[in-house]
């Protein structure tokens, strides 16, 4: 299942997430930072959603009270959500 996220006070504008049985198939970040974004998408491809939101949530970008990989964190919780949902 793919889920798309529009960002919120970050760079990047979009994430498109795809989960198959809560483990991370792919992500694609768009807008941005183009190497950190494409580093932060390798680096949590395979590995179980759940573990990227603990690792992810509350990076800050600087000054903002967020980052891209908090809004990853994000976008992943809300693809875990509707998983669960769909499962009953």
């Amino acid at each position: 299942m793919t889920i798309q996220y529009k960002t919120k006070g970050v760079c990047s504008q979009q994430m498109n997430v795809k989960l198959d049985h809560g483990v991370i198939q792919k992500v694609e970040i768009i807008g941005g930072c183009s190497g950190n974004t494409q580093g932060i998408s390798r680096l949590v491809e395979g590995m179980q959603a759940q573990e990227a939101v603990e690792r992810l949530q509350g990076i800050r970008c600087g000054y903002k009270a967020t980052s891209c990989p908090d809004q990853l964190s994000k976008a992943l919780q809300i693809a875990l959500a509707e998983e669960a949902k769909r499962k009953g």
